[in-house]
């Protein structure tokens, strides 16, 4: 079919749509407000992910909980516990989500969030680490999902790729304050045997605040217009898009996007009736059952980031620098680094290509982790004689940071391509049938090679050490290989595009097309004289350059 098609749907609205990109953010103050609460998720998302490992660098702290931090085993679980939780809350968000709404979702999240936090901030002896730890990670997990996707279903499709990008800027913004209050909280009663437990029970308390605010908060926003539709709610999804654009519910720009939003729900329904007949009576069993087949037919079908963030003080400790908070400071460092990385990727991430700055990130870590693993392998047990070596060492590691996080915004930009067409920034690799379920798989498999990261390091240091960094330096050498090789450049490819670049031309994503296509044709979304039109143009049969000016009208307002 090409895609032509569907592009064409998307015409009118497209030529409607206000300003793109951060204009857009603040020009419309309702998409401003939207914007900064998706930076608070992201604030809270970061924070969590840098506290521990300044923590763990702490004489209170070890003091206390000696038993689990000494032992390498125990140290990786006591990390890595909380990617194990993440990657079951994850799991459960997609369920959720569509249950009790992105926005009940949000809440019950943040709830399961301040439990867990309450119990590591409260605690005196390792069990409520691991088991607080266990149960913030399930909320981490699922505020990682549904945060996200809730912004970017409320939000105009010409700025959701902003917000991705605001997203992003806010994680590293949480990873850079959370090692810098570590830092700093290290100092109270001495970084010695005199260090007050308020060193690190404050920067663990600390958490609760953009919990509650983003928990309370949420309370005010509108439901998710995607859900309402879900739900049979559509005249209240037309308010909250009349809302979000600052105009009438019977506008033309309102009601296009209002019918792709009814075509995708459309779509699903037809889809899960065809495949699952007997699972269409809208008990609880059939609707378990329906998502249970969605996860199990996608199942059918690992750089070293993650240890930098989880154990930096620990690494640069190893690498000459004595003292935690030496180590502490040059970890802050890394933060500093991670967040001005960010700023030029966002700024850039839909002018350069994606894979190029992937590729070149990939092969940076590389070669970083090589270059430490040769200067830790020569002078590991002289780094008091060679302090040049050590800071060299220790330069790679911000070095590193840059190559880390730069394409990390980059590889959000394969999120952000295609949302044209889609009222939410999914992964358009996926047929259509399944797109949301596969953000949820993909989204787990994150936590939990997270969590094998987490769990691993502290061993590899201690019993392979400079085989560690030759180990991560592998992977992302490899990782660079495979994007290279296997992964096509997505800029400026809408979702049907994508489709076809990821081999959606037969079978299934054929098949789910076909049936998209056919929805937007009965809403109007699809005008087939309009579309013949543009297949002689391109084919070079056109009778006249003015039907290059011709648009899709939507249906009228029912």
């Amino acid at each position: 079919m090409g895609g032509g098609a569907p592009a064409l749907n998307t015409s009118r609205r497209m030529a409607l749509a206000g300003k793109s990109g951060w204009a857009g953010l603040v020009h419309n103050r309702r998409v401003f407000a939207i914007a900064i609460f998706a930076s608070l998720g992201g604030l809270l998302y970061g924070y969590n992910q840098g506290v521990f490992s300044g923590v763990l660098a702490m004489h209170s702290f070890d003091t206390r909980m000696k038993d689990a931090v000494d032992d390498a085993g125990k140290k990786g679980w006591l990390v890595a516990i909380l990617e194990l939780g993440a990657w079951v809350g994850v799991l459960a968000t997609g369920y959720l989500a569509d249950k009790l709404s992105r926005k009940y979702t949000i809440v019950l999240a943040v709830v399961v969030f301040c439990i867990g936090v309450v119990v590591q901030t409260a605690a005196f002896n390792p069990d409520p680490i691991f088991a607080g730890r266990f149960v913030t990670g399930l909320g981490v997990g699922s505020l990682s999902m549904a945060v996200p996707l809730y912004n970017a279903e409320i939000a105009p499709p010409e700025v959701r790729g902003s917000l991705v990008g605001l997203q992003q800027l806010a994680i590293t913004f949480g990873i850079m304050i959370s090692f810098w209050i570590d830092y700093g909280t290290n100092y109270i009663g001495g970084t010695g045997e005199g260090q007050h437990e308020a060193a690190w029970r404050i920067p663990l308390g600390l958490q609760l605040i953009p919990a509650v605010i983003l928990g309370v908060g949420i309370l005010f926003m509108p439901f998710s217009p995607r859900w309402l539709v879900n739900q049979g709610r559509d005249e209240e999804a037309l308010a909250v898009l009349s809302q979000s654009r600052n105009l009438p519910p019977d506008s033309e720009l309102v009601r296009i996007e209002f019918l792709e939003i009814k075509a995708q729900y459309l779509f699903e329904k037809e889809t899960a009736e065809l495949k699952f007949p007997q699972y269409q009576d809208g008990s609880f069993v059939s609707n378990f059952k329906l998502g249970f087949y969605d996860y199990a037919s996608l199942l059918r079908t690992k750089t070293g980031i993650n240890a930098i963030l989880y154990y930096a003080p620990s690494i640069f400790q190893a690498l000459s620098l004595t003292g935690n908070a030496t180590s502490l400071l040059a970890t802050g460092v890394v933060g500093i680094v991670m967040f001005i990385a960010t700023i030029p990727a966002i700024l850039w991430v839909d002018q350069l290509g994606r894979k190029p700055v992937l590729i070149s990130g990939a092969f940076l870590m590389a070669a970083c982790h090589f270059i430490v693993a040769i200067l830790s392998g020569l002078y590991r047990d002289s780094w008091a004689t060679h302090a040049a070596a050590g800071w060299a060492a220790c330069a790679l590691v911000w070095v590193f940071a840059i190559g880390a996080f730069v394409p990390w915004i980059h590889n959000a930009g394969y999120v952000i391509d295609g949302t044209a067409l889609k009222d939410s920034d999914i992964v358009g690799i996926w047929p259509l049938s399944v797109r949301g379920k596969g953000l949820s798989i993909a989204a787990s498999s994150n936590w939990m090679n997270n969590f094998i990261v987490g769990q691993v390091t502290p061993s590899m240091l201690e019993h392979i050490t400079y085989g560690t960094f030759i180990f991560f330096g592998a992977f992302s050498l490899a990782g660079g290989l495979f994007i290279w090789f296997f992964v096509p450049e997505t800029k400026g490819l809408t979702l049907e595009e994508m489709d076809e670049v990821f081999g959606a031309s037969e079978g299934l994503a054929a098949a789910d097309q076909a049936r998209q296509d056919a929805i937007l044709r009965r809403l109007g979304l699809i005008d087939d004289g309009v579309v013949e039109k543009k297949v002689d143009e391109e084919t070079g049969s056109g009778k006249g350059s003015h039907e290059h000016d011709e648009k899709v009208e939507p249906a009228p307002a029912a």
